[in-house]
């Protein structure tokens, strides 16, 4: 929550995707101040139901739409609702976001993932698909984990992890695109390994 606090106060304010809990405290804007009005701001208004509650309300707009790289699986249709709120925890300061759930017309996956956005304004389709295109991230580094030793003890001092970590960053891309150009090159030998 703290990160998200400073990254607005930037003057070219990062935007932020993640995930949000279902039952994460949102609330409406504080309203306006009155005329002559003493004491402290409000920093948000009435607190809203929590996502879980909006969710099954009956009266919430879904709008269907389909993702070209639904984790790696190809294209998925899913319904997305979407609206902006406060985010609020004691201590700290409000931050405005939006809100998007998500919901699976085929009933594969119960509604139980929400993102949220520090871009108000930003499309909830396209939050939908800047969240999924996580996923290459994450595959790489699993990867590099597995492979080449990525994040490991032997990599825990500063120093090492500015030597080593782009060098194999850089070796893991060459190699896995000359292994592709070498499958693709010859039809007739047979994949014995994932890679």
């Amino acid at each position: 929550m703290k990160l998200l606090e400073r990254c607005r106060s930037l003057s070219n304010p990062i935007t932020f995707i993640t995930r949000l809990r279902l039952d994460a405290a949102l609330y409406e804007p504080a309203p306006p101040r009155r005329p002559y009005q003493i004491g402290r701001p409000r920093l948000k208004g009435e607190r809203l139901p929590n996502l879980s509650v909006v969710a099954e309300d009956p009266a919430i707009v879904w709008k269907l739409t389909t993702l070209a790289n639904w984790y790696g699986s190809g294209e998925r249709m899913v319904e997305i609702a979407s609206e902006t709120a406060v985010w609020y925890s004691t201590g700290l300061f409000a931050v405005p976001v939006r809100w998007v759930l998500i919901r699976d017309p085929q009933k594969e996956f119960k509604t139980q993932e929400a993102l949220l956005c520090t871009d108000l304004e930003a499309d909830p389709q396209k939050i939908l698909s800047w969240f999924v295109m996580r996923w290459q991230l994450e595959v790489t580094f699993q990867e590099v984990r597995r492979h080449l030793g990525f994040e490991t003890q032997r990599q825990w001092s500063d120093s090492a992890i500015r030597r080593t970590t782009p060098a194999l960053l850089g070796l893991f891309s060459l190699v896995t695109l000359f292994a592709h150009r070498q499958m693709t090159q010859a039809a007739d030998v047979f994949r014995q390994a994932g890679w």
